[in-house]
């Protein structure tokens, strides 16, 4: 990667909206508006695009664009450009999320070449894995990258409470399934075999029901309706995990979507890949309950397990396209 002096600044941040629309995103709705021109990058709340039933408080929405504007500013980094950024910077206007502009020129460092390159690799993963991430130095890496952006990653390791958060996933998502207004939204953004539709979740991303990890039962993608074509591989259900916040405002949402997309992409640096299990965090009392049981007073933004990956594991359209869900 060559230093901004060689890239005009107006491509610069072309490369970074196509960055920022790369990130993960809830159904993998692309819930955001990533707009301006030259060295100017607004980024936007689309409010066709939230999920009523689901988000009702658009947490997940201002969380999915958050990892839109980590995807925007590692880019710039990457290409030598230091961002400026202000974030919620207009009272009047909420769903205007952020403004990035150009601070100066930066060299940039191997830890923003290796994350804006691991923008190409990182997907969601469905289903179990190869291995668990138990390589410490590897989990308190993705801690640290959690932290940066100011928010916590807390791996869960006593087998009772990671019982315990499965139980909560397992029956979130057995509400979900009798719950008729949930299920027409989910179906919204699940896309059938050879759908060309960039958005939502399709058939190849995802295994037929019950080929997913049992103790953290995957969201019922297809609904009878959708068949799912991706093979299951792996054995493990992985490392648990929660993200944390200190606060639960805007602002709180907005940086805990930077911290998962900077963690995930630290992981796919370092080979590994995230599932996510938002299903409790959908229903207020579960989420609550989450909050005092396991949080410390904290607030919990993302349930996801963390592993490897079966190497023969086909790529998948999302690791193709750069789509992906975060549930």
């Amino acid at each position: 990667m060559t230093r901004r002096s060689h890239i005009p600044l107006h491509e610069a941040f072309a490369t970074a909206r196509a960055a920022g629309g790369r990130a993960p995103s809830v159904l993998g709705s692309r819930p955001w508006i990533i707009g301006g021109d030259g060295d100017r990058i607004t980024l936007g709340a689309d409010p066709d695009k939230r999920l009523g039933v689901a988000d009702p408080e658009s947490r997940e929405l201002v969380l999915s664009c958050g990892a839109a504007l980590y995807g925007i500013r590692v880019a710039l980094r990457a290409q030598g450009v230091r961002p400026q950024v202000r974030t919620l910077p207009d009272p009047d206007r909420p769903a205007l999320l952020a403004e990035i502009t150009s601070a100066g020129e930066g060299e940039p460092g191997s830890t923003d070449r290796r994350l804006y390159a691991a923008i190409e690799r990182r997907r969601t993963h469905r289903g179990l894995f190869e291995r668990p991430l138990s390589d410490a130095v590897v989990l308190r890496g993705l801690g640290d990258a959690a932290a940066l952006e100011g928010a916590a990653l807390r791996p869960v390791t006593d087998p009772d409470r990671v019982r315990s958060l499965s139980g909560l996933v397992t029956a979130a998502e057995h509400l979900r399934r009798v719950e008729r207004a949930g299920t027409e939204e989910q179906d919204r953004w699940v896309r059938g075999q050879g759908d060309s539709a960039p958005e939502g979740v399709h058939a190849e991303d995802f295994p037929a029901p019950g080929a997913g990890a049992p103790l953290f039962p995957e969201r019922d993608y297809g609904h009878g309706r959708v068949a799912g074509l991706r093979e299951a591989r792996g054995t493990e259900v992985g490392t648990v995990a929660l993200l944390t916040t200190a606060s639960d405002d805007r602002a709180s949402h907005l940086a805990a979507g930077q911290a998962l997309h900077r963690v995930l992409l630290a992981a796919a640096d370092a080979g590994y890949a995230g599932a996510f299990h938002t299903q409790p965090l959908e229903e207020p009392l579960l989420r609550a309950f989450i909050t005092e049981r396991f949080c410390t007073a904290e607030h919990p933004q993302m349930l996801l397990r963390l592993g490897r990956p079966a190497p023969e594991e086909p790529a998948g359209r999302e690791a193709e396209e750069g789509v992906a869900g975060l549930a």
